[in-house]
């Protein structure tokens, strides 16, 4: 194990979009505590410093692997076609096209009904997506097409935030 493995890597899994949850979080719980600044107090400072550092690249690649989004655009990354969403804003046609649809729909939506509805239906369009992500890197290794999923997702998460706080405004009101 090195501090400068990829997350996978350090965390002992394949390198895919498809993982198993708690086989995740079953190797943080076992890496920490292997890591543990506690676990070299009696070492002195400079190996409770090194355990601080491990501790730490542990949580963060914990944090990337853990959110389908991130652990997506990590591959890419990882696969040379990074991301890089604040430059690079392709995306399909037809997705620019739901995506104006999907906000006439929350601008024009007036109650709490209209808006959880939107909100049903862009859930099930980014679970789709997330569907077509997971093929896209796992089974047909299109890195390119990934990326431009990554990064209309992206866009749905902002979205789905957008509509979250319109429910709780909504909700406010009440």
């Amino acid at each position: 194990m090195k501090i400068s493995d990829d997350d996978f890597t350090l965390f002992g899994l394949a390198p895919t979009q498809a993982l198993v949850r708690e086989d995740l979080d079953a190797r943080r719980r076992d890496l920490q505590s292997r890591v543990h600044p506690d676990r070299f107090a009696a070492e002195g400072d400079a190996a409770q410093r090194l355990a601080m550092q491990w501790a730490v690249r542990v949580n963060q690649a914990y944090q990337r692997l853990k959110d389908p989004l991130s652990r997506a655009a990590y591959l890419c990354e990882l696969r040379g076609v990074p991301i890089d969403a604040e430059r690079n804003t392709a995306m399909p046609t037809a997705f620019l096209m739901q995506q104006m649809q999907w906000r006439e729909a929350l601008d024009e939506a007036r109650d709490l009904a209209a808006v959880e509805r939107l909100d049903a239906a862009v859930a099930a369009d980014e679970r789709a997506m997330f569907d077509q992500l997971t093929e896209l890197l796992d089974r047909r290794g299109d890195t390119v097409a990934a990326a431009a999923q990554v990064r209309s997702l992206m866009f749905l998460a902002r979205f789905r935030h957008d509509i979250e706080r319109r429910l709780d405004a909504l909700d406010a009101d009440r």
